[in-house]
């Protein structure tokens, strides 16, 4: 199961990657994070044999809508900060007794400076942003690609969650929910990582801007991809269409967008630091259609060449001409 096809890679990425994940696996079996197995295909057919769960919940607050900040620089704790403060804080998203849950990426076992997963210095801001604001306790969860042992190692976001005092939530079968969207094509009976959602009064999406092989961009809406459990390279044959179901299955009281280093090519794993752009840009949004417009840009794109952006503005889901929202900017000094 991978998030693109295997290609030839050049020698040195190649090298590069293999080192990168035994890495990660050496970290793991020396007892740094002590996790739970991965099973690559989720709870799989036996999916069928259970209730099937209700969607999830609609995280946003009310009076927010369509509310965006671009900050520019390059300290992505600071960057995120000053993004929120313009937005009226970080209090009026998360609020005293909430309870949260980061959504990361880390589907790869790389190390962060490769951008390829959530950068360990956003997670511990935001972290430390939602307890400054009295949330009661802030959850972390991802179902990777690769082994989730070697992917939060290796990326830093395992020790990021300690530091900060969250609590990770690994992607274990028993958290697994067959769930179908109402109208979906997709979404029909799949396994959904909705154990971490049960509790969670509010949702940040946190997610790396970066080039995709198969959807031309991997940012907010596609970022959700990694609660899908089964088989789900399945879907990449139809990767426009489930990046717009996830949009509407998941509806998140904030996403941010890590422009800071883009990867202008060879997404989503990169592997190389010449894949990389600094693009010194943070993106926080309540409206993750926008977020992802206006990082299509970063990438060189318009929102009209990247289709899961239209489909999920058509099914109402936000505005792809992000500058309506009229975003407030601004730039780190």
């Amino acid at each position: 199961m991978n998030e693109r096809d295997d290609t030839p890679l050049d020698q040195d990425r190649r090298e590069f990657l293999l080192r990168a994940a035994k890495a990660g696996v050496i970290a793991a079996t020396a007892g740094v994070l002590g996790w739970w197995r991965y099973d690559s295909q989720g709870p799989g057919a036996s999916a069928e044999s259970q209730d099937e769960e209700q969607p999830l919940p609609d995280f946003s607050v009310p009076g927010t809508s369509g509310k965006m900040s671009i900050v520019h620089g390059d300290d992505r704790a600071r960057s995120v900060e000053m993004a929120l403060h313009a937005l009226g804080g970080i209090e009026t998203f998360v609020r005293p007794g909430d309870r949260v849950l980061i959504k990361v990426n880390a589907a790869f076992a790389v190390p962060a400076m490769l951008c390829a997963t959530t950068h360990p210095d956003l997670l511990r801001a935001v972290v430390g942003l939602c307890y400054k604001a009295g949330a009661t306790s802030v959850l972390v969860t991802d179902n990777p690609i690769n082994d989730p042992a070697s992917c939060f190692a290796l990326s830093g976001i395992g020790q990021a969650v300690r530091e900060a005092g969250a609590q990770l939530i690994l992607p274990q079968e028993r958290l697994f929910r067959p769930m179908s969207l109402p109208g979906a094509k997709l979404i029909r009976r799949w396994p959904v990582l909705a154990g971490p959602f049960q509790g969670v009064t509010k949702v940040i999406g946190l997610a790396p801007a970066k080039d995709h092989h198969r959807s031309g961009a991997s940012l907010t809406m596609k970022n959700w991809y990694g609660l899908l459990g089964g088989r789900r390279n399945l879907f990449h044959q139809d990767i426009h269409n489930i990046i717009k179901e996830l949009a509407l299955l998941v509806r998140p009281t904030l996403v941010v967008l890590d422009g800071t280093m883009t990867m202008m090519t060879n997404g989503p794993t990169g592997g190389s630091l010449s894949d990389l752009k600094a693009t010194h840009t943070l993106v926080v949004s309540t409206d993750q259609v926008a977020a992802d417009a206006c990082g299509a840009e970063l990438l060189g794109r318009k929102p009209t060449d990247l289709p899961f952006i239209l489909k999920a503005a058509a099914a109402g889901m936000g505005n792809a001409d992000y500058e309506s929202l009229k975003p407030i900017r601004a730039t780190l000094t």
